[in-house]
């Protein structure tokens, strides 16, 4: 393992960021009512006019980075990354922050969810084959978990995997995919043994989303995108040598894969600004509000302790990362917290704004979080409903007695 410090890392990246990308000014990302862009989010949609050229910059910039050393800053050397630490990883995450590049949302699953799942599951050979790929953005990857029976209740998926030969023959339906349209393999859940019981029955692959057989079908969601799809397994030939972890083991890849997929609903609603929204909040009570009224004081000191309180979760989870382990159950907390959160934060959005979050006048810093309150159910449902969550801290964390399983 290299010897670099933190500080010397810091060094290297400065003069990498510095050569490919312009440093945010102070004024440019200063808060004011009124001025540039009003829309506020959580889940990343992209209006698909503009996908294919956000994906070729992404790319472009993951493989500029992953070339100069900074793709992989934590990860084994023998799969290209650094071999450095946890906290060299996140203190170049800082200083990136300090500069505007390009928005890489579309390769998060690969780089976050799905590496990990690899790292820590996969064979050598996968892993020498698809790693480097997969962290210099070579490669888009999406979750073929839920499906129309089962939905966070993986366990008990219906795809089927039956093997012939070197190869498995994969039929079943997958839904709510996000990327499945743009991703080049998939992460699929089967069923490979249905005599034993659910959770011992599931073997993970890697799907080419190429391969016959394959089929996505766009979803449209109320927010008026369509980031999420349905996909159809039809006789899909999978070889064996993309299996992801053992015959029937597969329910450890799941547990990897959602302990860090259950980060996603602890991101902060992003704007075109990258502003953090209680400023935002605070905007709107004084705009259309009444900051006066004790009680909406009251709200809104107890959604700025809740951001805080998800703040220090996230940089708890930050400092106890390690590359090939699976998070522990605690992440199952930052995500009650966070859906609670967001659930409040849109009660007093409803409270305050009323009739001006269902129709447009005009107002700025109004209608805008229509796409916040239609995208909040969808950011309760990713990574696991919350009472599959529930089930877990209780189990998991709290030791409590498990749910009466058939």
């Amino acid at each position: 393992m290299s010897t670099i410090t933190v500080d010397g890392l810091l060094a290297e990246a400065r003069a990498f960021l510095d050569a490919n990308c312009r440093a945010r000014n102070a004024s440019d990302e200063a808060f004011v009512w009124g001025v540039g862009s009003d829309r506020v989010n959580i889940l990343e949609e992209v209006e698909a006019s503009r996908a294919s050229a956000q994906l070729a910059e992404a790319k472009a910039y993951a493989a500029r980075r992953f070339d100069a050393g900074f793709g992989w800053i934590d990860g084994p050397v023998e799969y290209g990354g650094r071999g450095l630490t946890a906290a060299h990883a996140t203190a170049y995450q800082e200083l990136e922050a300090r500069y505007e590049i390009p928005n890489l949302s579309m390769l998060t699953i690969a780089v976050g969810f799905i590496g990990p799942a690899l790292l820590a599951h996969a064979s050598a050979d996968l892993r020498a084959a698809y790693l480097r790929k997969l962290y210099r953005g070579d490669l888009v990857m999406c979750q073929l978990f839920s499906e129309p029976n089962a939905g966070s209740d993986l366990a008990s998926a219906r795809t089927r995997g039956v093997r012939d030969g070197d190869e498995w023959v994969v039929n079943g339906q997958k839904v709510w995919t996000s990327s499945a349209q743009i991703a080049d393999l998939g992460l699929a859940v089967c069923r490979t043994d249905p005599d034993v019981p659910k959770h011992q029955g599931l073997t993970t692959f890697l799907v080419d989303m190429r391969a016959p057989g394959v089929e996505v079908r766009p979803l449209r969601q109320m927010t008026g995108s369509a980031n999420f799809n349905e996909v159809f397994l039809t006789d899909v030939r999978v070889p064996d040598s993309h299996r992801v972890g053992d015959v029937n083991g597969g329910f450890r890849v799941i547990l990897t894969t959602l302990g860090n997929e259950r980060t996603i609903a602890t991101r902060a609603p992003s704007s075109g600004r990258g502003i953090e929204p209680f400023e935002r909040l605070v905007g709107v009570v004084d705009t259309f509000g009444d900051r006066s009224d004790a009680r909406q004081r009251q709200r809104l000191a107890q959604l700025y302790i809740g951001d805080r309180v998800k703040h220090f979760l996230v940089e708890r989870w930050r400092a106890s990362l390690r590359p090939g382990v699976t998070p522990g159950p605690e992440m199952s907390v930052l995500k009650l917290h966070s859906c609670r959160h967001n659930a409040e934060l849109v009660g007093m959005l409803t409270e305050v704004l009323g009739p001006r979050l269902a129709a447009d006048a005009g107002e700025w810093g109004s209608f805008a979080w229509n796409e916040y309150v239609l995208s909040t159910p969808g950011a309760r449902i990713g990574g696991g409903t919350e009472e599959i969550v529930r089930n877990t801290v209780g189990e998991k964390v709290l030791g409590l007695p498990k749910e009466p399983r058939a």
